[in-house]
């Protein structure tokens, strides 16, 4: 399958495109700077230097590249700006869906979350509506997920990723990572997220099973599925194991947690086959993957 990725040099996207190659896809990828794109390149693929932001640009190269679907993993998350990442949710998914649309594109990929469902006491299912009472700025993060989700749905298949809290290489989570440097108190970091032991429950997903959901979602019915591990677990079960394994000292534990805090099901994905190889945050975090 001819296979274009959006955000081929992301946390996810450099893992994704091994994977792909490895299937037997042609792969197309995009990269915001010449080096991104060289290293794409390096990998085996062919490699694009566009600007989600320019949909004249894209439209060119997902059109030259004539793919049989479209792999969105496009975030901008390194300078850990909101405002920023929810303008890639808005308009870079509207640019890159009207690009497939002009390449005859019939089915998309799209990387989205799992947190932003309504609140409640348990993990969320596939079922379970996205948010629409919280206030400001979570929101705003909401609403740029909708966006994100409803325009990818434009196509004839959307597969949309909630995936949990990356982590692993080149993921906040990672050793130097903005959160391990927030947890170590270090007030130049930026981390959009709480380093707070408290209720609050949060599902993650190693990056490498990210992309594994990724590259299995090629061939999937479409609608949204959560990509997160088997565990769902309040901070004050988690946050200690990560600040051991990354060498800091963890808060001390407080009470509390928003309802929308809840963790998220993967029933569906592992009902589709998807097996991660890192199925509880436990095993994830103490392996040190993420240095590997």
């Amino acid at each position: 399958m001819r296979v274009f990725v959006a955000g081929a040099t992301g946390a996810v996207g450099s893992l994704l495109v091994p994977m792909l190659l490895a299937a037997g896809h042609e792969v197309t990828g995009t990269s915001r700077t010449p080096a991104g794109t060289e290293r794409i390149r390096g990998l085996g693929a062919t490699g694009v230097q566009v600007d989600a932001f320019d949909a004249e640009e894209l439209k060119r190269a997902v059109c030259t590249a004539a793919p049989e679907a479209v792999i969105h993993q496009l975030t901008d998350l390194s300078g850990a700006d909101g405002a920023a990442n929810g303008r890639i949710r808005r308009e870079g998914t509207r640019n890159l869906v009207e690009a497939a649309k002009a390449a005859g594109v019939g089915r998309i990929v799209a990387q989205s979350i799992s947190w932003a469902y309504t609140p409640g006491d348990a993990p969320a299912d596939e079922v379970v509506p996205l948010d629409s009472t919280s206030a400001q700025p979570r929101a705003r993060t909401v609403a740029g997920v909708r966006a994100l989700e409803e325009t990818a749905a434009e196509l004839g298949t959307a597969v949309l990723l909630r995936y949990g809290l990356l982590y692993g290489p080149g993921t906040w989570y990672a050793p130097g990572g903005a959160f391990a440097a927030s947890l170590a108190g270090d007030r130049t970091a930026r981390f959009l997220g709480s380093t707070v032991v408290n209720d609050a429950v949060s599902s993650f997903v190693h990056v490498a099973d990210a992309a594994g959901a990724a590259l299995a979602a090629l061939e999937w019915p479409g609608g949204p599925v959560n990509i997160v591990d088997d565990e769902p677990a309040p901070a004050h079960e988690w946050l200690p194991v990560l600040a051991g394994a990354l060498g800091v000292p963890a808060p001390d534990p407080v009470a509390g947690r928003q309802g929308w805090e809840r963790g998220a099901l993967n029933t569906l994905a592992r009902n589709r086959g998807w097996q991660p190889e890192w199925p509880t945050w436990r095993t994830g975090f103490v392996a040190r993957r993420d240095v590997l």
